[in-house]
């Protein structure tokens, strides 16, 4: 019986390398460092007069219908009317490198591109990542030799949007998550795995637990049904182990088998 492939409700991961959406221009930025451009080494006279020009053409712009809803020329109209305002109360001439204002905003436009630099190699590393099990998967050895890193439960999520699932790599992590190894040797970690792994994945998870805590060792393969029931029905994965748990795990002192 084929695997079905899983639905995820968390947010979609591009892939890296995907060509990003263009973001739109903002019409009135361009138009404040338009301005400012022209106004450097202004008097205030002269960027008084730069203002009353910058008026009247946006007067005379007022009717046509390709500058509707353009932001450019107001936001011109403005930069033109605060800069002829310092001049008036600094006097000598207008310096962008002075300008508190100016310097603002090329100070925030430059965390926000270190922002989109950071996010997108975070991206690249995910989508190496997430090919890296991919590939361990197809070949067979991803096992317990491989210890989760954190961020791996993004890979899973990014491989099933990519459309490259592997049911292998759902059952390693929950056999992870079950041994308390790699990342999930931390209780923090298995506590906010709650929120980053898919139902299926925990419930595999629980019922591997409580079945190694009745001290019946396992051969290689012989638990694959849990991954089966797992993926078949969480819910009810989930209260098998709960079962397990509190009817067959001795809960007593040493001597007593706990069974009911």
């Amino acid at each position: 019986m084929s695997t079905p492939v899983p639905r995820f409700r968390r947010r979609y991961v591009p892939a890296a390398g995907a060509a990003a959406p263009r973001q739109p221009v903002d019409q009135a930025k361009v138009g404040r460092r338009a301005v400012r451009r022209r106004a450097a080494g202004m008097t205030a006279t002269e960027a008084a007069a730069a203002l009353e020009d910058a008026r009247l053409q946006q007067h005379l712009d007022r009717d046509r219908e390709d500058l509707v809803g353009n932001e450019r020329g107001p936001a011109e109209v403005a930069e033109w009317q605060r800069i002829a305002q310092l001049l008036a109360a600094t006097g000598g001439v207008y310096d962008p490198e002075t300008d508190a204002v100016a310097q603002d905003e090329l100070a925030a436009d430059r965390r926000a591109e270190e922002a989109e630099q950071q996010r997108r190699q975070e991206e690249q590393q995910l989508a190496a990542r997430a090919d890296e099990l991919a590939a361990l998967a197809r070949a067979g050895r991803l096992d317990r030799t491989v210890e989760p890193r954190p961020g791996d439960e993004a890979a899973l999520e990014f491989l099933v949007h990519r459309g490259d699932y592997h049911p292998v790599i759902d059952g390693w992590l929950a056999q992870a998550l079950a041994d308390h190894s790699g990342h999930y040797a931390d209780p923090a970690t298995r506590t906010a795995a709650a929120e980053s792994l898919p139902d299926r994945v925990r419930a595999h998870a629980a019922l591997l637990a409580a079945l190694t805590r009745l001290h019946a060792p396992a051969a290689d393969g012989e638990l694959k049904f849990a991954g089966r029931l797992a993926q078949a029905d969480p819910a009810a994965t989930h209260a098998l182990a709960a079962w397990l748990e509190h009817r067959l795990v001795p809960p007593g002192p040493a001597g007593t088998d706990g069974t009911r």
